[in-house]
């Protein structure tokens, strides 16, 4: 039997507000009928929302917050003002242990502020990174940082690859995960000293993954290893070129089969193959970034996702809750700083 566990969800962050929340609860008490959730935002918005919604009147509670933080504000000003914001009071629930996880589609860099003054940083992680899954040839790939950190040095960047074989590890279901870092080329001699001093490090510390040494960029979506390690600036990147990449070609292939009456004939023909196609490159069906080396768990769903993509975040913070994975994360730093001492 499944345990009964609560996720705590920022109702008016995102581009679309609470109306693609509620949708999206819907779909997921169906999927995890023994989940609670907790809404906080505006109760008069909320209550009638939920009043369409008979099912999830005894799987939904609402705490009423006054403000939400805008898309657009400085992560600092938000963290000043922000303590009647919808987005604050959904991580002081899981802070305040109401709940196992907190969720937002909101401004990723308030989110990341608040998370870090509430809950605070693991031992031994320097800073905490975003992970996201990442669809390729093989199946599935964790790829981190995606826009936490700009700027990274070697620690950091061991960090995230301790972090990533964690998660890996809870979501993927590998025992030994292989783990590859973002370089200009494959060569050693190749990429800057945060790049290499990571890899050297990585090389003698035995740890439960498998270091595969420098991958490139087309490596991401072939599945070459399980996890990807690179700066924020440079996944970030990665991560929004990829999705603007797979509507580029949703939007030429729709072009293709309407251009011509064969065209027309060759798409109803193949319209199996499309659709499947189709899902397989809507980033909503893998839209949900975990921050991890938090002392909580906290999922940020993409800002202009719909419900279904907002379900696909819920689904991925519940995973993480079940997961045990700060517990994973912590062990398996203590295991570098061993392997590092013992080196010296």
């Amino acid at each position: 039997m499944a345990r009964e566990l609560t996720v705590s969800i920022d109702a008016m962050g995102g581009d679309s507000g609470p109306g693609i929340v509620v949708a999206a609860l819907a779909r997921s008490v169906l999927r995890h009928p023994a989940t609670r959730f907790i809404l906080h935002g505006d109760e008069t918005a909320l209550t009638a929302l939920l009043a369409k919604r008979a099912k999830l009147a005894d799987r939904v509670s609402i705490r009423h917050s006054a403000e939400q933080v805008r898309m657009d504000e400085k992560p600092s000003l938000a963290l000043r003002r922000g303590r009647n914001t919808s987005m604050w009071r959904a991580i002081e629930s899981l802070k305040n242990k109401e709940a196992e996880v907190a969720i937002s589609a909101g401004n990723t860099g308030a989110l990341m502020a608040m998370a870090m003054f509430q809950l605070g940083v693991l031992e031994g992680i320097s800073r905490p990174a975003i992970a996201a899954i990442w669809p390729t040839r093989r199946g599935q790939s964790v790829v981190l940082d995606v826009g936490a950190n700009i700027h990274c040095d070697a620690e950091q960047l061991v960090d995230f690859a301790v972090m990533g074989a964690a998660f890996a590890r809870a979501i993927l279901g590998l025992e030994q995960p292989s783990v590859g870092l973002l370089n200009v080329g494959s060569e050693e001699v190749k990429g800057h000293d945060a790049v290499k001093g990571a890899a050297h490090i990585l090389r003698s510390a035995a740890l439960p993954m498998e270091y595969a040494g420098f991958v490139e960029g087309d490596d991401i979506a072939d599945g070459t290893v399980d996890v990807v390690v690179t700066d924020g600036f440079t996944g970030n990147v990665a991560l929004k070129t990829a999705e603007g990449t797979a509507r580029l070609v949703v939007t030429f292939l729709r072009g293709a089969m309407r251009r011509s009456l064969l065209g027309r004939i060759g798409g109803l023909f193949a319209g199996g193959a499309l659709n499947a196609l189709r899902r397989k490159l809507d980033p909503r069906t893998s839209n949900g970034g975990i921050f991890l080396g938090l002392n909580g768990i906290v999922v940020k769903s993409h800002g202009g996702t719909d419900a279904m993509g907002f379900a696909s975040a819920l689904d991925m913070a519940i995973d993480m809750a079940e997961s045990g994975i700060i517990t994973r994360i912590i062990a398996d730093r203590a295991g570098i700083g061993l392997a590092t001492a013992a080196a010296s």
